[in-house]
């Protein structure tokens, strides 16, 4: 019979020496300085495309940032446009039931006025702002004319009615004040 519980103890392989180990895992790789020049030229391709898509990514973010302010002002102007005849009609409809002089329209009358009032209040509240033009000189960048009348009251070029009045965000002109000029004193001196 033998004895098998000596195989376990069998002698150690014998130690190996880092430079040895380097030695032996070398063989059977064959490493160029070529391959080790395009692997290297591969790894700074790579990593220039990183570099280059994290700066886009950066101007991205800051145009972003940048633009946000401006887009923000856009969709204000975009929608106050569309409320604009909402407002002019409902002060169309108050001076009309105020012309009318119906005593038992008082409370529509009140209703009307806190609409139109909260509803101009909303608009402000964003910033809108509305452009004088009532004895105001005709400016053609904010205000439209729509007629021209003589008037010995009032110099050539001054409005002397507002028709439709004209609003403005910042510095951007949403509706221009559509307004009747003055022709000077018609001619009579």
């Amino acid at each position: 019979m033998t004895d098998h519980t000596n195989d376990q103890f069998a002698p150690e392989d014998p130690e190996v020496t880092a430079d040895e180990a380097v030695a032996a895992g070398s063989e059977g790789v064959e490493t160029t300085d070529d391959e080790m020049t395009r692997v290297a030229a591969e790894r700074d391709e790579y990593l220039d495309q990183l570099q280059r898509t994290r700066a886009d990514f950066d101007n991205y973010r800051k145009r972003m940032e940048r633009e946000r302010p401006l887009l923000q002002e856009a969709g204000v102007r975009d929608l106050v446009g569309e409320l604009l005849p909402v407002l002019d009609n409902l002060e169309r409809a108050l001076e009309a039931l105020v012309a009318a002089g119906d005593e038992g329209a008082s409370g529509i009358v009140a209703g009307v006025d806190m609409v139109r009032q909260q509803l101009g209040g909303l608009i402000a509240g964003r910033g809108v702002q509305e452009i004088p033009a009532a004895g105001e000189q005709f400016d053609p960048t904010v205000h439209e004319a729509v007629q021209s009348v003589p008037s010995p009251d009032h110099p050539a070029g001054t409005v002397v009615a507002v028709v439709e009045r004209g609003y403005r965000l910042s510095d951007t002109v949403i509706r221009p004040a559509r307004v009747v000029v003055s022709g000077g004193d018609g001619g009579a001196h």
